[in-house]
């Protein structure tokens, strides 16, 4: 058996830049891979419409982060994108985030400012001092009538919970303006890979030192491999324990089924992504990947999304019980040496790309001590 210093489980943002980190201080490293691809849900191809499709939702890049942004651009030329979202209310469209155009076209109004937004804001919200859930953090921004056409039933399909039955941090995330800016992110750096995530992470994961097994259930191999230096798990935290805190509760995980769809035409909505909040229809938005990049094609491809409870988890589900759950898994992990718990499902915590990214370059510094400047070269 070849010498392995570092096993990896998982070959997404958390797995890929750890091995790479690794790779380029000379260490031999192993990647296990449960799918058939790298790139974890960031995985994207160019579908039978020669359009480059994500398989797993749209992955839309964006930072503040000065040590993120210049790692990912040692590996992918970047091109600008300002994501914007729409969505369908009341037979509308109106931009997501709320700002003054979404309150104007919904309610008839004339606000033409940040201190007319802000007055009407504050005239319509449920002042709340320490929003308890979900829906006191909606409430206490933006009031209950556009809590009940924007947020309440979007919630219940994303998650199948009410946002009164989530932490109010799930809702807290989604910004409000008080200005005309539709973005639905303002950081400074908002970009996607040219050539797409998948060629990223083929040059991420380029080193020679570096070696990748997919369709490989760490699981059904974990006997077969001893005397590496660490190892990094990046898959469901409470499968690693082989659930020992959930035979009675288990952690609860939220997964997507894309069911895609070849149209007949340019384009089948004016936007890459229209959300539908309301009750109307059962799946939370459409995608048109069409949009991205500005892609030719005499067809488009449109993906719409359900979230459901079974298939592969995408998110945790945060909320008093679930925190619960995982705080005794926090412990067993702890007690491990040399066994590290990275990224979204194995810290049972929602991460934005960057902050995956980020989360994972700061992990190796930590442990390895090196400079951040000297490492990224």
């Amino acid at each position: 058996m070849k010498q392995i210093d570092i096993l990896i489980i998982g070959a997404g943002i958390s797995g890929a830049v750890l091995a790479e980190r690794y790779a380029a201080i000379g260490k031999k490293v192993l990647i296990l891979e449960k799918r058939n691809h790298i790139a974890g849900n960031c995985y994207d191809y160019i579908d039978e419409n020669g359009i480059l499709v994500s398989k797993y939702g749209a992955h839309l890049f964006h930072t503040n982060e000065e040590s993120v942004w210049d790692y990912v651009n040692k590996f992918s030329e970047w091109y600008p994108w300002e994501h914007k979202v729409i969505a369908k209310v009341d037979d509308k469209m109106v931009p997501i985030p709320v700002n003054i155009t979404t309150v104007n076209e919904l309610f008839g109004t004339q606000i033409s400012s940040e201190q007319e937004m802000q007055k009407w804001l504050e005239d319509n919200r449920t002042p709340l001092d320490n929003p308890a859930n979900g829906e006191e953090a909606v409430l206490n921004r933006v009031g209950p009538v556009l809590y009940e056409k924007m947020f309440k039933h979007y919630t219940k399909k994303q998650w199948d919970k009410y946002p009164a039955e989530l932490d109010a941090s799930v809702l807290d995330r989604i910004p409000v303006r008080h200005n005309y800016d539709d973005r639905y992110f303002s950081d400074v750096h908002q970009a996607l890979p040219k050539g797409g995530y998948t060629q990223l992470f083929e040059n991420i994961l380029s080193n020679p030192n570096i070696e990748i097994k997919l369709e490989t259930d760490y699981f059904d191999v974990e006997e077969q491999y001893s005397g590496y230096e660490k190892l990094f798990y990046t898959g469901p935290v409470d499968r690693f324990f082989d659930f020992k805190h959930s035979l009675t509760e288990k952690l609860e995980y939220r997964s997507i089924n894309f069911v895609s769809e070849t149209v007949d035409a340019e384009f089948f909505q004016e936007n890459s992504v229209v959300n539908y909040p309301g009750t109307e229809v059962d799946f939370t938005r459409i995608i048109e990947y069409k949009h991205f990049g500005n892609q030719k094609s005499s067809k488009t491809t449109v993906v719409r999304e359900f979230t459901v409870d079974e298939g592969e988890p995408y998110y945790p589900v945060p909320n008093p019980r679930n925190q619960e759950i995982y705080a005794k898994y926090k412990l067993e992990t702890e007690k491990l040496v040399d066994i590290h718990f990275v990224g979204r499902l194995a810290n049972y915590k929602y991460f934005n790309m960057d902050q995956a990214f980020k989360n994972a370059l700061d992990l190796f510094y930590t442990l390895e001590g090196q400079e951040k400047s000297q490492t990224v070269d």
